[in-house]
């Protein structure tokens, strides 16, 4: 659709438009002329009213994509603001996820240290000792058997006590675990504001596209309506200008015409008084006059 058709805007019919033409301007009578002006005239109105109602229409699409463009800058500034913040929250989380890892790369050291993941657990070692001395209290064994049992017994008991002194040791180790996860955890709820941000800011980054995308729309149909403004002005103001032109040949006609009235009436009065002088020296001579003689002397001053 094109812009004048979505605004039910009338076209410009050249066939309505006025002409002038330099043989019309200069040849024209008074009455052709006067008649020509008042058409000039009147469409020249009818062409202004034209271009008023088209820079009405191009303004209110211009102020439409100036109110697009605010839109989009404010989205832009949104998302700027939004990534600032991804920014922020992601050098926390990298900042916190470095520091968990060194916590963490600590946590195994220690356990190295202690070697706590070395050999059998506690549990296992006990449950052990508990079946060697089950064993002891119901078999019947020989004396080197029973030897050999009760110092096994004894080296998983003193087993047993060395894994419990380095875990009881290992205090420490647990609340290096726990620093380390709560770490871990501040980090991952800074991870998820990043997620939450970048979400954010991608919706504003989409809506400042689209109001930009709306605005050269706008834009452009605007641009549409101020070629059709000018179409009408120029179109007006060459009405305006031939209007002018033809009171200008109305003028210089009436200012010929006032020229020969005055001529014409200096000619009158010249044979007026030259009648009258005439008139005037018969009467000197003593002929005798009218009364009409008598009023062409007084007329001329001569009486």
């Amino acid at each position: 659709m094109s812009i004048a058709e979505e605004f039910n805007i009338e076209e410009l019919e050249e066939s309505d438009n006025v002409d002038l033409t330099d043989e019309q301007l200069e040849d024209g009578s008074k009455g052709q002329l006067i008649k020509r002006a008042g058409q000039l005239r009147d469409r020249r109105n009818e062409l202004n009213q034209m271009a008023s109602e088209r820079a009405s229409k191009r303004d209110d699409l211009n102020a439409k994509t100036r109110e697009k463009v605010d839109k989009a800058q404010e989205h832009r500034e949104e998302r700027d603001s939004l990534n600032e913040q991804v920014q922020e929250h992601k050098e926390k989380r990298n900042e916190l996820n470095a520091k968990a890892n060194k916590l963490f790369d600590k946590v195994e050291s220690m356990k190295e240290d202690l070697e706590l993941n070395d050999g059998k657990s506690i549990e296992e070692l006990k449950e052990e000792i508990q079946a060697l001395e089950f064993r002891q209290q119901t078999e019947v064994l020989s004396a080197e058997d029973e030897r050999e049992l009760i110092e096994k017994i004894e080296d998983k008991r003193e087993e047993l006590a060395e894994k419990k002194d380095k875990v009881e040791d290992g205090g420490e180790l647990e609340e290096l675990v726990e620093e380390a996860e709560e770490v871990r955890s501040e980090a991952s709820k800074h991870h998820q504001k990043v997620t939450e941000l970048a979400d954010k800011a991608q919706e504003h980054h989409n809506q400042m596209i689209e109001a930009y995308r709306e605005a050269d729309d706008v834009r452009d149909r605007a641009d549409e309506m101020h070629e059709l403004f000018v179409q009408a002005q120029e179109a007006a103001d060459r009405h305006h200008e031939d209007f002018v032109r033809v009171q200008k040949r109305l003028r210089e006609l009436d200012k010929q015409e006032e020229k020969e009235r005055k001529d014409e009436r200096a000619e009158k009065r010249e044979e007026e008084k030259a009648e009258a002088e005439e008139i005037y020296q018969k009467f000197k001579e003593g002929e005798t006059l009218d009364t009409e003689d008598l009023m062409k002397l007084q007329k001329t001053g001569l009486l």
